[in-house]
């Protein structure tokens, strides 16, 4: 349960990552794209620890 938690995490930050850099250029999107997903990660975990875990 806690890795759906951080794939749901990554997945919304990726997303709105990647829609915040589109608009500078391919290469920004993708590196704020994948720095939206780390922290999804973080804190999708952080999320099911303190509240579910």
């Amino acid at each position: 349960m806690r890795g759906i938690f951080s794939f749901l995490g990554a997945t919304v930050l990726g997303t709105i990552g990647w829609a915040m850099g589109k608009y500078v250029g391919f290469g920004t999107a993708l590196v704020v794209s994948c720095i939206g997903s780390g922290f999804g990660m973080y804190w999708g975990r952080k999320l099911f620890d303190e509240w579910l875990g």
